[in-house]
């Protein structure tokens, strides 16, 4: 057990040449007990959760708190990382509630299935792009960034021609390396444009999310400041973290062929739907932690969290908890993982968990069996993870067929 003198440091370091699993240290500290300290960079030292019960109870609990305001809030993660809220999602009920309600209706998941047709033009579109270009591509740039963009575009109302915008400012906000004023500087940049179509659905209401989100400021329940921060927050939470899962899930088929072969020689959609969920298990693209404050003691695993103390609730290493998950650490798109935190729960689960569901269904329903001789155009070894950024996945990933 970690002591105040022995507290190891977060975040850990993936063992070389396994940019699939958890950390090492993350494993050997589960294996030891469901909560011990940790070290972060400014030697606070809060609680680090790593088993699957403890987590769910604690993301349950409401003496939990996700406001970044509250006493003993895990530092940012690195001396770089910015402190601001993002919308709802750092906030705690009632605020919380009220806030994220007003954009529940559009990620139902009937109001998500009748996405499905336009998302499947889009993939298709996608692929026969990348059918008709160059060989090598880089997956990431060509497929992975561009079908999230264009479908969560669509979604809330803003023109596609501005996409590059969106892409370079977010890689930005989330690179772990970026200074405090490169990333609010992008942050001000998408915001301020964000801004400016709210102000236009105010005035001009059309079909689309972000009217949805002017018609609260026109019934005084939001202001435009908050209208902003929740499009924001939908933009970069429906982009960033999906174009990851599909690079960073294909390398992994890629390098577990007998898998693949599952998926790409079916089309029942059970499969495939099984299938994006074991990868959602296997793989965890928010790999920092999902980080709480405790508002009152809480007694469990065996430990006291003391009031105004933080804890890190680590869902990679709770999604391989052998308690839960038989054989944890092999990939295997048969297994029944919906039991899997890597959206979370409780209150603060994704709120676009169907959409993402969606989306990921469609591409490794759709890519492997149009292009069933696609394949990685360097070894997996030379290939740049995403260690310095806040969410994980591949930078670039050069594919041949």
């Amino acid at each position: 057990m970690a002591d105040a003198l022995t507290a190891p440091e977060f975040p850990m370091p993936r063992a070389a040449r396994c940019p699939f699993d958890p950390p090492p240290a993350l494993k050997e500290l589960q294996e030891q007990a469901p909560l011990t300290k940790v070290r972060l960079w400014d030697g606070s030292e809060p609680w680090l959760v790593t088993r699957y019960a403890e987590q769910r109870a604690l993301l349950g609990d409401p003496r939990v708190s996700a406001d970044t305001d509250t006493p003993g809030y895990p530092t940012k993660a690195s001396p770089g990382a910015g402190d601001g809220k993002l919308s709802f999602i750092m906030m705690d009920d009632p605020e919380h509630a009220r806030l994220r309600r007003m954009v529940t209706a559009p990620f139902a998941v009937k109001r998500v299935e009748a996405l499905r047709p336009a998302v499947q033009r889009i993939v298709d579109g996608l692929v026969d792009d990348l059918l008709a270009g160059p060989r090598p591509a880089d997956l990431v740039e060509e497929f992975a960034l561009p079908l999230p963009s264009l479908v969560i575009c669509e979604l809330l109302g803003v023109p596609y021609d501005d996409h590059a915008l969106f892409q370079s400012r977010t890689k930005t906000m989330v690179h772990r390396d970026a200074t405090p004023e490169q990333r609010g500087q992008a942050s001000r940049e998408i915001a301020g444009y964000l801004a400016g179509v709210v102000g236009e659905r105010i005035a001009a209401p059309k079909d689309d999310l972000l009217s949805v989100i002017a018609g609260q400021v026109s019934a005084g329940e939001i202001d435009h400041r908050e209208a902003t921060e929740m499009a924001l927050l939908l933009l970069i939470a429906g982009h960033e973290t999906t174009a990851n899962m599909i690079a960073l899930g294909t390398a992994a088929l890629l390098e577990h062929p007998d898998q693949l072969a599952l998926l790409r020689e079916s089309d029942d959609p059970k499969r495939v739907a099984a299938a994006v969920e074991e990868l959602l298990r296997y793989l965890h693209i928010t790999h920092l932690g999902r980080r709480r404050a405790v508002t009152e003691d809480i007694e469990i695993g065996g430990r006291t969290i003391r009031a105004g103390e933080g804890v890190i609730l680590a869902n990679e290493i709770a999604n391989r908890d052998p308690a839960v998950f038989t054989d944890p650490d092999r990939l295997d798109l048969t297994r029944d993982a919906r039991r899997h935190v890597a959206f979370g729960f409780g209150v603060h689960q994704c709120l676009g968990q169907p959409l993402a569901r969606m989306e990921l269904q469609v591409v490794y329903g759709t890519l492997y069996r149009r292009i069933p001789t696609l394949r990685l155009a360097r070894p997996l070894d030379e290939v740049r993870f995403k260690e310095d950024a806040f969410i994980y996945g591949v930078h670039e990933l050069p594919v041949t067929w």
